[in-house]
């Protein structure tokens, strides 16, 4: 098949030893790349029952076949694992050039396994691999590592690399690609596994291009779409993914105070996207590799005493849960936040999310000053969230057990701390409340990797987005739930095929019809396949993942949302009394599933080609 490789690369940290892999041209049809390669993989090399930071547990950062090329919006790939913050399939989508130049050296992916016994990196090239020692790189952030292994390799190489949190084993540390730029595949825990093997960095530049079926026909095509593309998404590329946030806040979407607060207007206005171009601390857009929307922000900050460097700044995610989330409403101050974050190597979501939680378990008696170094926990403060987030990438004092993530340290401080744990499957809730959008409910309680509103972005189309080649031609009602378990299914089996493609989320603003998206997948591999097919082929990959999940343990049980997002309503603003009925979605979204109990049927087990893995 074109588009591809055709292999990747298999690497033991324990005995030092690589080896390729050939991609069967079957598997790839069937897996395509990226997410779905990463399932298919996972199913056949991991044991669901390995301990994600040991040896047996493995890292995969896999590429798709539009990964490099004219495609808007492909310069992406995919970070597979077993996750140590869920014990369940782990993954994450990042952008940047990385997956382009890992592509480059002539490998679809790499596949990282054993443990180094001392600090090591990679250093991936189209003419050699060599495991090298990284002893003096350990203990230095994202920020600082990146020109240092530059200086040792190739002026232009990328990098996959981990901060303190990582290597601490913070089960809330991520994956930052490109440096400064701060791409990162952050949820899951995925950067503690690199740690425990000893890996502070995957290094990769490479040259080699790749042939395509019909890049006349794509060139064509891509022509055609692009100004409406363009178009489609200038306000995202103007204001990035915050620009929405006062009006997220207004329709009640936006978490506030652990998600306990209805209203933060007056706050969400100081610290949205508009606050943020406008502000003096920010410097320009940032485009991801192939990206014709650049809903990045670069920033350069000076934070009391500390002199500005330029960095990637604050997404939508990061603004709410470590701001809102907080009650923090200083703009500069959660700049700085985000910055030690993207430094120490740590998830956003999770880090907001755990603070909060801690803070609340502090009011409410459960953590005291003892317990923190000294430190009162109060909204609202600056120094209690930088002096927290420094503590958790440290596993300093209180930081050692908020490291852990909201349910170990829920599980730790008490019954009690159950009402106010939010979570799903251990993966803290992302900055979407399923009060506001009734379809976030059964998105979360059945995404694979715990709590996500990426793996089916199903409130778009409670939002008002239409996706009539699929069947839905007019806006949703949000706050009904009419065929939301049945939208929810299709919406992440063509996540899947995002994913799996390699293409970014938001290319869905951009109006191009799914069954062009396609063609362009046809024409660079000349696999003829039409968007059917495409599905069938993420309703395969999001069934493997599940078996993968239940083969962890988990149960129909395990698909659920906290009982503050059920039961207790949000009292104020857009979504002042709504709450999502689970159950009656739930069982619409088993029968779309064909799942029995949460455990797919035999039926479509057969139907969609994976019966061998259960």
């Amino acid at each position: 098949m074109k588009g591809y490789n055709g292999k990747i690369l298999a690497v033991d940290l324990t005995s030092g030893t690589v080896e390729e892999i050939a991609l069967p041209a079957q598997i790839l049809q069937e897996y395509i790349g990226g997410s779905g390669l990463g399932a298919f993989l996972m199913a056949k090399y991991v044991d669901p029952d390995c301990d994600p930071l040991g040896p047996d547990n493995k890292i995969l950062f896999l590429t798709g076949p539009f990964t490099d090329t004219k495609v808007p919006t492909s310069g992406r790939h995919q970070v597979v694992t077993k996750s140590p913050l869920t014990g369940i399939y782990g993954e994450g989508d990042a952008g940047g050039s990385f997956g382009v130049y890992l592509k480059r050296t002539g490998y679809d992916g790499i596949m990282i396994s054993g443990q180094a016994k001392h600090p090591v990196y990679l250093w991936i090239t189209d003419q050699l691999i060599e495991i090298r020692d990284a002893e003096k790189f350990w203990g230095m952030d994202t920020y600082q590592i990146g020109p240092l292994l530059q200086e040792e390799t190739n002026r232009q190489a990328v990098m996959a690399t981990i901060g303190p949190a990582g290597e601490k084993l913070v089960k809330l540390a991520g994956v930052f690609h490109d440096n400064q730029d701060a791409r990162p595949a952050a949820r899951c825990g995925m950067g503690a596994v690199m740690g425990a093997k000893k890996l502070k960095a995957v290094v990769v530049y490479g040259r080699k291009g790749i042939e395509l079926n019909d890049k006349l026909a794509l060139t064509a095509s891509l022509k055609k779409w692009r100004k409406q593309a363009v178009d489609a998404t200038e306000t995202l590329g103007k204001y990035g993914t915050a620009g929405s946030l006062a009006g997220i806040e207004q329709i009640g979407d936006l978490p506030i105070k652990n998600w306990s607060q209805g209203s933060f207007t007056a706050g969400a206005e100081k610290i949205d996207g508009y606050a943020l171009v406008n502000d003096q601390h920010f410097s320009s857009k940032y485009y991801c590799r192939s990206c014709i929307i650049g809903c990045g922000r670069t920033v350069k900050i000076i934070y009391g005493r500390e002199k500005g460097e330029k960095g990637a700044g604050p997404e939508y995610e990061s603004l709410a849960m470590l701001g809102a989330m907080n009650l923090v409403d200083d703009l500069v101050t959660l700049l700085k936040a985000n910055e030690l974050c993207n430094r120490y190597g740590l998830d956003t979501i999770s880090t907001g999310s755990v603070i909060a939680f801690a803070i609340e378990a502090f009011e409410k008696g459960y953590l005291t000053s003892r317990d923190t170094g000294g430190l009162i926990l109060k909204w609202n403060s600056a120094e209690v969230l930088l002096t927290l987030i420094k503590k958790i990438a440290y596993r300093e004092d209180i930081g050692d057990l908020l490291a852990e993530g909201v349910r170990a340290v829920s599980a730790k401080l008490g019954e009690g701390t159950r009402e106010f744990a939010i979570h799903v499957k251990g993966l803290e809730l992302p900055a979407h409340d399923p009060r506001a959008f009734n379809s976030l409910a059964v998105a979360y309680a059945t995404s694979n990797r715990g709590a996500c509103h990426l793996q089916g972005f199903t409130h778009l189309l409670e939002k008002g987005l239409l996706l009539s080649e699929l069947g839905y031609e007019s806006p949703l009602d949000r706050f009904s739930t009419e065929n939301k378990g049945r939208m929810t299914k299709d919406m992440q089996d063509l996540m899947c095929i995002f994913d799996s493609l390699k293409l970014c989320k938001f290319f869905l603003f951009a109006q191009v019809p799914l069954a062009e998206i396609a063609r362009w997948y046809s024409w660079i591999t000349g696999n003829k396949t039409d968007l059917a097919e495409l599905l069938k082929i993420g309703e395969r990959i999001y069934n493997l993942k599940r078996l993968f999940n239940l083969k962890c343990g988990i149960t129909a049980s395990d698909d659920n949302i906290p009982r503050r997002i059920l039961a207790e309503k949000r009292g104020s603003g857009g979504a002042a009394d709504n709450l999502p009925p689970l159950q009656v979605m739930l069982a619409d979204y088993y029968q779309a599933r064909n799942w029995t109990d949460g455990i797919p049927d035999q039926a479509i087990l057969k139907a969609v080609n994976i019966e061998k893995w259960w």
